[in-house]
């Protein structure tokens, strides 16, 4: 427990210690040490008399107050190309993933075709662009690539290998067909979206230069 405590305080005295000095280091301090070095002068001077401790700590004070507060850096987020980036190389390795499960022929292609469906809008250059522009679209294709597909994938295998053992119900690979179907649902959505947002795009340019025409 003391070690603990000493610990608390070697660390409580460290930040305290850090915090000191960055107020030393402030506009706030620089100013507030400048107008008493003035109060100083004033002392020397014979104008502030037996008050020159209230006028130096006053003018102090003053500067203290009217300095500019610290600027503090805003927060430096990852811009879209580099989170399409790593939502890239989940795709990679969602393929090499799926590469080394068995799966049945129909259920197979069609999850080759979604994924080159998230290859396709990850595709660097403009395609990916238009994508990074709509968050909601970069979040449902990640969610799709990090947990959709792996969970229908995993899922699939650990039910098949129960089915084996005790046969009936729904078969795991029609399950697996439907959980496919939805994310291609999905995906054309996504699609439709991105494609509408180009033509709304089209269309406003359009819209500007037949106004441009006609002014």
């Amino acid at each position: 427990m003391a070690t603990s405590r000493t610990t608390g305080g070697t660390t409580g005295g460290r930040t305290a210690a850090g915090r000191a000095l960055a107020y030393l280091e402030s506009r706030k301090n620089l100013a507030g040490s400048a107008c008493g070095l003035a109060g100083l002068g004033l002392t020397l001077a014979g104008v502030a008399g037996t008050y020159w401790p209230v006028v130096v700590a006053g003018l102090y004070g003053a500067g203290a107050l009217i300095a500019p507060p610290e600027r503090i850096d805003t927060p430096v987020f990852p811009d879209p190309a580099e989170r399409l980036g790593v939502v890239r190389e989940d795709l990679g390795r969602l393929r090499e993933y799926v590469g080394e499960v068995e799966l049945p022929p129909a259920a197979e292609g069609k999850l080759s075709e979604l994924l080159d469906v998230y290859a396709a809008l990850l595709e660097p250059g403009w395609p990916a662009e238009v994508l990074a522009g709509d968050p909601e679209a970069v979040h449902a294709l990640s969610r799709a690539i990090r947990l959709d597909v792996p969970e229908c994938v995993d899922a699939y295998n650990r039910a098949r290998w129960w089915t084996r053992l005790n046969p009936g119900g729904e078969s795991p690979e029609r399950h697996l067909e439907r959980q496919l179907s939805v994310l291609s649902e999905e995906a054309e959505r996504v699609t439709a979206d991105l494609r509408e947002t180009e033509a709304r795009r089209q269309q406003t340019h359009t819209t500007y230069l037949e106004g441009r025409r006609e002014s």
